[in-house]
């Protein structure tokens, strides 16, 4: 089976129409040894074993043929942007760098968190600023090697980020991806404190006495915005509830926060902190985003949920880079001994696509973008041989 192609390949990004063979067609639920992956118009029409004497394309090699990863939680741009203290680089140049380290991770499609907040705690600032350039940044690559998205975070007791956001979404299309957080030490994410003052001691060099002083400073600081808040989630809920914007619950950690998250019309747990709080979210109809660095580690870094034991009790829909792409693949690999690889895999493509709210997307199914990794599993971690990228954004 051949397409009878008259463009030519280029270095650059596959042709619309051509056939894929000999490959290990990763689907949700089974692996096809020796598979075609058929594309037309960038999209995938077939996928089958691949029939003897058959001609294709591009010789797949036996390497395992699985969708694009998707990244709904990505950080890593802003330390791209900030390699090391006083060394920033021009973010259009962090960009381009960054999209290097996605290709060679598998990632086709990718969230860039985007901070709203005045934020000086946690070695690295945010700012509205900040938030703004790397949406601009973003506005203008709508045809890179990677569909490039953006997270936008929100920090519901900063009153300039929130001013912002509504200034923002005032101008985007579509239905944007928003992740309300409360970073405050003392509940959430660090609902010890102590985590986050060895955390700041550990990033920004400081000691005991002044980590601690710093803490009870962002206590009162936030203790005094309650109202902030209080207006933040109620914005948030009338767009959520309205269909205006996919609304993420950042570190929920229990199941009356849970509850809460869904009356204010979130659609995602994102990086539950608790047991209590993911098994709420499941049982609420709501996906669960956990950290792939969590699951690569075996724990989280700050004492909350394992990452590998809500994946073991069924609970986990998708993980996220957090802050290091390469980890989805290794994760996902972790994870297959346990769970299955199509099963593990799904964590980092449909899972997430389906976080996402993306249809066309994160399976080996006919009609969906051909976004598509070549990998070769490798002897202890997984290698991206090459990725195809089908539709653009």
């Amino acid at each position: 089976m051949t397409t009878g192609l008259e463009e030519r390949w280029t270095l650059g990004a596959p042709p619309a129409d051509y056939v894929l063979g000999h490959v290990r067609a990763v689907l949700a639920d089974r692996i096809v040894d020796d598979a075609l992956v058929a594309v037309r118009d960038g999209r995938i029409a077939e996928v089958a074993p691949h029939p003897p004497g058959v001609v294709s394309d591009v010789d797949g090699q036996g390497l395992l043929c699985v969708p694009g990863l998707v990244d709904v939680h990505s950080d890593g741009l802003e330390k791209e942007r900030l390699p090391r203290p006083g060394a920033e680089l021009p973010a259009e140049f962090a960009l381009l760098s960054f999209e290097g380290k996605l290709r060679a991770a598998g990632v086709t499609t990718v969230f860039h968190g985007a901070g709203f907040e005045e934020s000086f705690g946690r070695g690295l600032d945010r700012s509205v600023a900040r938030a703004r350039s790397l949406c601009e940044v973003i506005d203008a690559r709508p045809d890179g090697l990677v569909d490039h998205r953006i997270l936008y975070r929100l920090d519901v007791r900063c009153p300039e980020g929130l001013r912002a956001l509504r200034e923002r979404l005032s101008t985007v299309d579509g239905t944007p991806v928003v992740s309300h957080e409360d970073h405050t030490p003392g509940q959430g994410q660090y609902a010890d404190r102590a985590y986050y003052e060895r955390y700041l001691r550990g990033t920004r060099g400081m000691s005991e006495v002044e980590a601690a002083d710093h803490v009870d400073r962002l206590v009162a600081d936030r203790d005094g915005r309650l109202d902030v808040r209080e207006e933040a989630m109620t914005w948030l809920g009338e767009q959520a509830r309205a269909g205006r914007i996919r609304l993420l619950g950042h570190d929920p950690s229990s199941a009356e926060e849970i509850d809460t998250l869904v009356e204010r019309g979130g659609a995602v747990a994102e990086f539950p902190t608790t047991v209590d709080a993911a098994e709420a979210a499941r049982d609420c109809g709501l996906p669960v985003v956990m950290g792939a660095p969590n699951v690569l580690r075996g724990s989280s870094h700050n004492g909350n949920a394992s990452g590998r034991d809500l994946v073991s009790r069924g609970l986990v829909t998708a993980l996220a880079s957090d802050y290091l792409p390469s980890g989805l693949l290794a994760a996902a690999f972790t994870l297959a001994e346990e769970i299955g690889l199509p099963s593990a895999l799904s964590l980092v493509t449909a899972g997430a696509a389906e976080v996402a709210g993306l249809a066309d997307r994160g399976r080996l199914a006919p009609g969906l973008r051909a976004d598509l990794a070549l990998i070769s599993p490798g002897s202890r971690w997984p290698v991206v041989h090459s990725v195809l990228t089908g539709g653009r954004a």
